[in-house]
């Protein structure tokens, strides 16, 4: 039988835990206990200095289900996101509202350039109908097209800018729409909207209604931005995550469990 394998980057130290084997990172600091902790990378360990490596075995070992599990889990999200990354060129796919949507380069959108470099690119994004398309009824066949003002030969960082840019404009005016809807059944007000690019933060909320909200939201489906949107404003009426706030967001997203955990288990481009 063949053992799984995992190996950390840093590994110093190497268990056989179920049926794998862990190569895991192990540090000694100022601390009590044993800490183990699975990430993107694999297991790191630590321990106090004074701790023997046998008492260090037998504690992977007491946990090493729960340890072959997170490592197996780790290891499908990042399979998942690197099939999720995007090759930016024409023909190329990524979601908008859930909806996959292909990247058509079209010259004859207008286009200038500066020293060479390409300064901007006219953008359209098309809805092609089963009447114009047929074949675009089969499932997982994407129906809208986004025709960017780019030559053949533009690059994978133009043709990524161009796309993002649009995506930006398009989350903004959505994100507005939508805090406009749920402020007044939350009884809120918000004044400023700003996009962030965070890599593992959604959105905040300021007490002087300031709200800023991850553009890459734009890539799920809009009761997904909606959950997030209630998130937001409902901190303004409770900033913390007490019983009371989650009521708050239940009043106007009874299901926001379920479109929680989407966040969480969707897995979203990856741009770079």
């Amino acid at each position: 039988m063949t053992l799984a394998r995992f190996a950390h980057p840093r590994a110093n130290r190497e268990s056989r835990l179920c049926e794998a084997v862990v190569a895991y990172e192990f540090k000694r600091g100022k601390r009590r206990t044993i800490g183990m902790a699975v990430g993107a990378d694999g297991l790191v360990v630590s321990a106090p200095r004074w701790v023997p490596l046998y008492e260090v075995e037998a504690a992977l070992q007491e946990k090493a289900n729960w340890i072959v599990r997170k490592l197996d889990e780790a290891r499908e999200r990042q399979q998942r996101l690197e099939s999720a990354r995007i090759q930016w060129q024409d023909g190329a796919t990524f979601p908008f509202l859930g909806e996959p949507v292909i990247v058509v380069l079209d010259p004859r959108h207008a286009f200038t350039t500066v020293g060479g470099g390409l300064k901007s690119a006219g953008v359209e994004v098309v809805l092609r109908t089963d009447a114009e398309a047929p074949n675009l009824t089969l499932a997982g066949v994407p129906r809208l097209t986004l025709h960017i003002g780019l030559p053949q030969t533009a690059t994978h960082a133009q043709i990524r800018d161009t796309v993002q840019a649009w995506l930006m404009r398009q989350a903004h005016s959505i994100f507005t729409a939508r805090l406009n809807h749920y402020a007044p059944q939350l009884q809120v007000q918000w004044r400023k909207l700003s996009l962030s690019s965070a890599g593992t933060r959604w959105g905040s909320a300021r007490s002087d209604g300031a709200i800023r909200l991850n553009w890459r939201l734009i890539h799920f489906q809009q009761s997904v931005i909606d959950y997030v949107v209630a998130h937001e404003l409902s901190h303004l009426r409770v900033m913390d995550h007490s019983p009371r706030f989650w009521d708050t967001v239940r009043s106007v997203m009874p299901d926001y469990e379920t479109l929680r955990s989407q966040l969480k288990d969707d897995a979203i481009p990856r741009w770079h």
